[in-house]
């Protein structure tokens, strides 16, 4: 398979993180004929791979130095949130098949939300029952939320709240699912596929930077040349040593660990609304201060070097092992715009640098 000239595979993973389709076979194949494994994940959705290759392609060609092959993962994530109350109703059904009565439970109610505050605490209570434990932090507020009552979070949540209450939900499966597809899939993929002679890449988007992060924290020191976050639907904090009363940031263990060999990318923009959804409405729910890294890049991370997305030709300084928060606001316009040769440019001057 090829993708704009380059050597490229496809991977899949089911919600639980096993392989799916050849499980893995075509990847491996890649993986011994290049040095440079370039590990692609999508967030919404699937798009990414193509017009992502075909960047990368418009700011290598005639440039020196060596090839690159693509591994592009698929996994089960979802479209983004949206739609009137049915529709994300809908939504939090395909994400939990196994709690669908539950969920219908709740539709049932939402006649009588308006009127009713025994019915809004009852349809929060219900779909709060149907998320994903083991997920739980306080870099989005959810280890609170799943606390409270659901009278008390309806009415934190204030109009409208059925809306947001969904909204915070679906961020929260997808968040449970990348972690787990992360850690449990494509951490020991890698593993397997590891060897002296052979660099591995990472760059993901939304929640796929979210999946390849996780898999980069499962992993041991030095396992990574290079990690791209685009726009990601990772914390602020989440490479924080000391955010909140001495807890570190969930992902950590990939500074901590030296994980990544090579420079750290964290693509962030004033545009990109959708990273600080779940963190929003968090905000609304508990007392604190949250955000989402794809809108303000990696905090209270000392490590993390401030920097610009620069045009394609422009130089990098890059530091080995710790965040670059590369503010992209003039070439970043929305949370899905990270396919422009400007993104290309950077991701292969890190790769090259690695």
């Amino acid at each position: 398979m090829q993708l704009c000239g380059f050597p490229a595979a496809e991977v899949g993973f089911d919600r639980a993180g096993e392989l799916v389709g050849d499980r893995g076979a075509a990847v491996r194949e890649l993986a011994a004929g290049t040095t440079d494994l370039l590990v692609l994940c999508h967030g919404w959705g699937h798009r990414l791979y193509a017009a992502l290759a075909k960047s990368l392609r418009s700011v290598t060609d005639g440039e020196p130095g060596r090839g690159i092959a693509l591994a592009c993962v698929r996994w089960p994530s979802s479209e983004p949130p949206g739609g009137d109350l049915p529709q994300r109703l809908d939504q939090l059904r395909d994400l939990r098949p196994g709690h669908r009565l539950t969920i219908d439970a709740a539709a049932d109610l939402v006649p009588a939300l308006t009127a009713r505050a025994t019915a809004r605490t009852a349809f929060a209570a219900a779909l709060l029952s149907v998320a994903t434990r083991g997920a739980e932090d306080r870099e989005d507020a959810s280890a609170q939320l799943f606390s409270l009552p659901g009278g008390t979070v309806m009415d934190r949540l204030a109009k409208p709240a059925a809306e947001r209450l969904l909204d915070y939900l679906v961020h929260y499966e997808l968040k449970a699912r990348a972690g787990t597809v992360g850690e449990r899939g494509l951490a020991p993929l890698l593993d397997a596929l590891a060897r002296p002679d052979l660099r591995i890449h990472l760059a993901g988007h939304g929640f796929g930077g979210r999946l390849v992060t996780a898999a980069a924290n499962a992993r041991p020191a030095g396992s990574s040349a290079t990690l791209t976050l685009l726009q990601a639907m990772v914390s602020r904090y989440g490479f924080s040593a000391d955010w909140d009363d001495g807890r570190p940031g969930e992902f950590r263990r990939v500074l901590d660990g030296r994980v990544v060999t090579g420079p750290i990318l964290v693509t962030h923009s004033v545009h990109d609304a959708a990273a600080d959804v779940p963190y929003s409405i968090a905000e609304t729910l508990v007392s604190g201060s949250y955000g989402g890294i794809g809108r303000h890049g990696a905090q209270r991370t000392a490590e993390a070097v401030t920097a610009e997305l620069l045009p394609v030709g422009g130089s990098y300084r890059w530091r080995p092992g710790v965040p670059h928060n590369l503010r992209a606001d003039r070439f970043v316009g929305s949370h899905t715009d990270v396919c422009g040769p400007q993104i290309a440019h950077a991701l292969w001057s890190a790769i090259a640098a690695s």
